[in-house]
């Protein structure tokens, strides 16, 4: 978001275009491009139209091109003093034009104008949505972002009913009430008896017809947000670099907004923070720090290095501290920076160590083309390799990724690939640890059945005869689905060695050469890395919201229940 506070001809005269709060905009959403690919929106809106003109602009567009889109499309009487935009990530399946950010609610009322978007998955929508039709109300659509809109704008309404009763009582008529609603619209107001229903990670922001501008983080701190702010303009964006680019600032220039809080700023340019919502205990999301946001913040890149250094013990023992027959590696693009911290700290321990881009990963093949039969086959060379960058059956091979999740790029695609080189043995590293449970809070990670982990425990159980353990969880998920993670039983009976075997097992292609051994980073080894980030629940099972919790014992409720259909 970008909120201009001084008159526009200040800019112009200053920066030499009418378009300054555009191109702001246009540079932030193009440098957390990372944060969303399938879509991109923006609202602008103006504070000194006449009545009988349109003052409050909204241009979205789907795929990869979505913001040059969008922004061709600008034309000078958009130009305002209040700038909003969105890139989308879909973390709930649904897809289409309709559910791009920003949501509009129209009114003749300038105030009663809401322009909403944010980066927030809801665990307790259904909730919310009972609440919404026992006060009367009809959403047209079901899904959080419509159903937060219609309900932050009925709280939006009453606020300005009750200012317009209030003007009343002072004597106020005519055109005089409405500047006195638009001069004293109170969005905490709105934002606290709003945001008390939900369970969630979020950061909600927006804009109103009259000029109101608002972000507003959970009180977990889950999902990550900052602001800046000077006497030209206060600016909003999910990741520092990105203000640091844009307007050419140190980190030491930029706040993050605390759980619970929201930043305001009034139609006067006047900007506050406001405590909306108690603080919890802090759990901001370490998968934020370890893969999602841009690696260039000063902090997420020495984090991202020490993850990456802290697996050398683990990893020497892997290749049997034969560094000088080893090769080191990474997985583009984001294992990168671990990469680093990695081979790091084995020059610190060994002096120089050999390493090589062994992996290439090339465009996305358009495999639609292809008969069904030629299609797998296509597909398993997304990644390519640098031949001749290994000596074969002499060199292990050790190669870093950020993550390890569902393992189909592994099996499908890196080990056949990396095969062909013939390593003495692979090491593949993780810079996470395993994960084992879903995300309910903004990031689109899998449902159980789909994590490496989670397949390969229910393997370990299955071989074990273990089913007594599986039904008491299925029980317990039953009877108790909110105060406790009753999923977490299931990993107890198995060491992090032996989930890590049967993973090899599952991922190893047929007719695969090279030993294959799996490295993760541990728990305590992620939050040394990552200390101001706690949030650690795709990892540990430990929710922060009553929310996560019940919606991962359903999840496992729901894989018993679709697999006992299967098999009848």
């Amino acid at each position: 978001m970008v909120r201009l506070l001084k008159p526009l001809d200040h800019y112009a005269r200053k920066y030499g275009t009418w378009a300054y709060g555009f191109n702001k905009l246009y540079l932030m959403m193009e440098k957390q491009h990372n944060r969303g690919q399938e879509g991109a929106g923006f609202a602008s809106v103006s504070l000194h139209k006449e009545p009988g003109t349109e003052y409050m602009f909204r241009e979205k567009a789907e795929g990869k091109d979505a913001i040059t889109e969008i922004f061709s499309r600008v034309t000078e009487d958009m130009a305002g003093e209040l700038y909003m935009g969105h890139l989308r990530y879909s973390t709930t399946g649904k897809s289409g034009l309709a559910f791009v950010h920003p949501f509009l609610r129209r009114n003749n009322w300038r105030a009663k104008n809401l322009c909403l978007c944010g980066n927030f998955n809801m665990t307790n929508i259904d909730e919310v949505f009972r609440f919404l039709t026992s006060q009367g109300q009809s959403p047209r659509i079901y899904g959080d972002s419509y159903i937060t809109l219609e309900l932050m704008g009925h709280r939006l309404d009453r606020e300005v009913e009750r200012l317009y009763a209030v003007a009343r009582e002072q004597g106020l008529e005519g055109t005089a009430i409405t500047d006195y609603i638009d001069d004293h619209v109170e969005m905490a107001n709105v934002l606290r008896t709003t945001m008390e229903h939900y369970d969630g990670g979020y950061v909600m922001c927006g804009l109103t017809g009259s000029g109101e501008m608002f972000a507003v983080r959970d009180p977990w701190g889950i999902r990550p947000v900052f602001y800046y702010r000077d006497d030209e303009v206060v600016a909003v964006a999910s990741e520092r670099p990105v203000l640091q680019t844009t307007f050419d600032l140190q980190a030491e220039n930029i706040c993050e907004l605390q759980p619970g809080q929201a930043l305001i700023v009034r139609k006067s340019g006047e900007s506050r923070l406001v405590q909306i919502m108690p603080a919890q205990k802090l759990s901001a999301c370490s998968f934020e720090r370890i893969y999602f946001s841009r690696g260039s913040d000063r902090d997420i890149y020495q984090e991202r290095k020490r993850l990456g250094e802290q697996l050398t013990p683990a990893i020497l023992k892997a290749i049997d501290n034969d560094v000088a027959n080893t090769v080191f590696s990474y997985i583009p693009n984001t294992a990168e920076v671990a990469f680093y911290g990695m081979t790091d700290g084995f020059r610190k321990l060994h002096g120089e160590v050999r390493t090589e881009k062994v992996v290439w990963k090339d465009i996305k093949l358009r495999t639609f083309i292809a008969d069904n039969s030629e299609r797998n086959d296509l597909a398993a060379h997304v990644y390519d390799i640098s031949y001749g960058s290994l000596r074969p059956y002499e060199d292990y091979l050790v190669i870093i990724d950020d993550s390890i999740v569902r393992g189909t790029t592994l099996k499908e695609s890196i080990f056949k690939i990396l095969d062909r080189l013939h390593p003495k043995k692979i090491v593949m590293v993780s810079s996470s640890p395993q994960i084992r449970y879903p995300d309910y809070y903004g990031i689109d990670m899998a449902r159980l059945e789909e994590f490496c982990a989670f397949r390969a425990t229910m393997a370990l159980i299955e071989e074990r005869g273990l089913w007594q353990l599986v039904n008491d969880t299925y029980l317990a998920c039953k009877r108790n689905p909110q105060t406790e993670n009753q999923v977490r039983a299931l990993y107890e009976p198995f060491t992090v060695e032996e989930i890590n075997q049967k993973i090899v097992e599952m991922l190893r292609p047929k007719g695969m050469q090279a030993p294959i051994e799996l490295v993760f980073q541990s728990i305590e080894g992620l939050h040394k890395a990552c200390p101001n980030h706690p949030g650690d629940w795709y990892f540990t099972g430990h929710y922060p919201t009553p929310g996560g919790t019940r919606l991962c014992n359903a999840a496992f409720v729901n894989y018993i229940d679709t697999k006992q259909k299967k098999q009848q």
